[in-house]
C-alpha cells in the first residue's frame, strides 16, 4: 500500500464517470436483489442444493458458447449501445420471473430458461461494460476510477442482497419487480457517457507494440474473433492472473450455497440470507474504501496472490462454523481479499490491453472471471449434493489456498510484477512492462 492518490484527481467526477458509476449501481443492485431471491425461490421450491448450482450453469453456458461473437461485437459497436439493451433485455427477464413468481409455482424449468436469457445478456454486457472505465480516462488514472468503480460495485453488493431478500420475505414475486426498476434507470444512464479519444504516450506504445506483432484489429471474421484469446495466451502475466481467478473462483464458489447453508446449518430465512450475502457487500466495500484512498501500486503480483490465499481460508471458516456471526465474518474476510484481487485485476487488464481489442480481451477474461463465478456456483452445487453444503465449502477453500500457492510458482512473471503499466510512471516504464509481457 502506498500514499494517497492526487487529490487533482478528484476533478475527474465529470458527467460520464456520474453516468458510469449509476449505471453500475442500478444494474449491479437489481441483478444481485434477483440473484438473491432466485436461490431462495429455487430451494424452496426443491430443496435440492444440487439446483442451486444449476443456476449458475444456466448463467455460465451462453457466455462460454458466445465468448467469440461478444468480444467481437464489444470491439465493433458502441459500448453503450451494447449496456442499455442489455440492461433492457434484462428488465424483461426480471418481469417476467416478477410475474411467475406471482403465480406460486411448482416447477423451476420456467425459471432456469429466464436465466439463460439473462445470461445471453451478460455475455454481451460483461466486455462491453468492463472496458467502459478505460474508455473513459486516461491509462494514468484508470486507477483512480477503477477503485471508486469497484466501490459503487461493492455498495450495490450491500443494497441489493438486503433489497432481495427483505422484500422476498414480505412477496416472492417483489425482489423481481425491484430488480426491473433498476434495470430500467440503468439503461438511461449509458447514453450519457462521452468516450475518450486515444492520445496518451502509454496507449500509443501499447497500440506500436501490437501492431508489430501483426493482431491488426480491421481483421475480420473468426480470425478477429479470436485475436483476444491470442493476445493473452501470448502474455503470461494477463494468462496468469485471469486463470487464477478462473480456478480460485471455480472452487471458492461458496456464495451460491448461501441459501441451504443458511437454512441447514445457521437457522435464518430471507432475511438473514440477504444480510449473509450483504456482508460480502460490507467486507468488499470498506476494502475498497481504502484502496479509494490507498490504492495497491506496488508489489502487485504478490499482493493479488495473497488477496486469493486469504479468500480461500475465510471460505474454510465459512463452511465449518454453524454460527451465524462467525459466518458473517468469515463473509466479511473473504470478501474483502475478493475486493483486492478485483481492484488490481481491473486495473492491470485494460492497461496492458489497447483500445480496440479490449472487447476481445475482456470477453475471453469474462469467461474466465465472470463466467467463473457461475461455473463455481455449477461446482459448488454438485460438490454440495454429494458432500453437504458444509464438506463442498470447506473443500473448495482448501481448494483456492492451493491455487494461490501453485501460481506463485507457475506465473513467475505473475508474482514478481511491481507496479501497473502507465500509473504515475514514465512511458519508458511502460515499454519495460509491455516488453515483459510478450511473447
Amino acid at each position: 500500500m502506498t500514499a494517497p492518490v492526487d487529490a487533482v484527481r478528484e476533478s475527474h467526477w465529470d458527467r460520464s464517470v456520474k453516468a458510469l458509476i449509476a449505471g453500475t449501481f442500478l444494474s449491479t443492485a437489481g441483478h444481485l436483489a434477483g440473484v438473491t431471491a432466485l436461490g431462495k425461490l429455487v430451494f424452496d421450491l426443491t430443496g435440492r442444493e444440487l439446483d442451486l448450482g444449476l443456476i449458475g450453469l444456466a448463467e455460465f453456458l451462453p457466455v462460454l458458447l458466445l465468448v467469440l461473437l461478444a468480444g467481437s461485437v464489444a470491439d465493433r459497436v458502441d459500448r453503450r449501445l451494447i449496456c442499455g439493451v442489455g440492461a433492457l433485455v434484462s428488465a424483461a427477464v426480471a418481469a417476467a420471473l416478477a410475474a411467475y413468481a406471482g403465480t406460486s409455482p411448482s416447477a423451476v424449468l420456467p425459471i432456469f430458461a429466464l436465466v439463460v436469457v439473462t445470461g445471453i445478456a451478460a455475455a454481451f454486457v460483461s466486455p462491453a461494460s468492463r472496458a467502459l472505465p478505460a474508455d473513459i480516462l486516461a491509462p494514468e488514472d484508470l486507477p483512480w476510477l477503477v477503485a471508486r468503480h469497484s466501490a459503487t460495485w461493492q455498495l450495490a453488493l450491500i443494497v441489493g442482497p438486503v433489497l432481495g431478500g427483505t422484500l422476498y420475505a414480505v412477496d416472492p414475486s417483489a425482489p423481481f419487480v425491484a430488480m426491473t426498476v433498476l434495470y430500467l434507470l440503468s439503461a438511461l444512464a449509458y447514453p450519457i457517457i462521452r468516450i475518450r479519444p486515444r492520445n496518451s504516450p502509454a496507449e500509443a506504445e501499447m497500440a506500436a507494440v501490437i501492431d508489430e506483432e501483426g493482431d491488426e484489429p480491421t481483421r475480420a471474421g473468426l480470425h478477429h474473433a479470436l485475436e483476444g484469446l491470442r493476445f493473452i495466451r501470448r502474455r503470461p502475466i494477463l494468462l496468469g492472473a485471469i486463470s487464477l481467478d478462473l480456478f480460485a473462483v471455480l472452487f471458492g464458489g461458496a456464495v451460491a450455497l448461501l441459501p441451504a447453508i443458511t437454512e441447514d446449518r445457521l437457522g435464518v430465512g430471507a432475511v438473514g440470507l440477504g444480510w449473509l450475502r450483504a456482508a460480502g457487500g460490507i467486507g468488499a466495500g470498506a476494502v475498497t474504501l481504502v484502496l479509494t484512498q490507498t490504492p495497491v501500486v506496488r508489489r502487485i503480483g504478490r499482493t493479488l496472490l495473497t488477496a486469493v490465499a486469504v479468500f480461500g481460508v475465510a471460505t474454510i471458516a465459512l463452511g465449518v462454523t454453524t454460527s451465524y456471526w462467525v459466518a458473517f465474518a468469515a463473509m466479511l474476510v473473504l470478501s474483502g481479499a475478493d475486493a483486492i484481487s478485483v481492484f488490481i485485476r481491473a486495473t492491470l487488464v485494460p492497461l496492458v490491453v489497447p483500445q480496440e481489442m479490449r472487447g476481445r480481451v475482456l470477453a475471453v477474461e469474462n469467461v474466465f472471471i465472470g463466467g467463473s463465478n457461475e461455473l463455481g456456483a455449477f461446482e459448488s452445487g454438485v460438490a454440495g449434493q454429494i458432500l453437504g453444503p458444509a464438506g463442498a465449502v470447506v473443500l473448495g477453500g482448501a481448494a483456492t489456498v492451493a491455487i494461490a500457492g501453485t501460481w506463485a510458482f507457475a506465473f513467475p512473471a505473475l508474482r514478481d510484477i511491481d507496479r501497473f503499466p502507465g500509473s504515475a510512471q514514465p512511458v519508458e516504464r511502460d515499454v519495460i512492462i509491455l516488453d515483459e509481457l510478450g511473447p
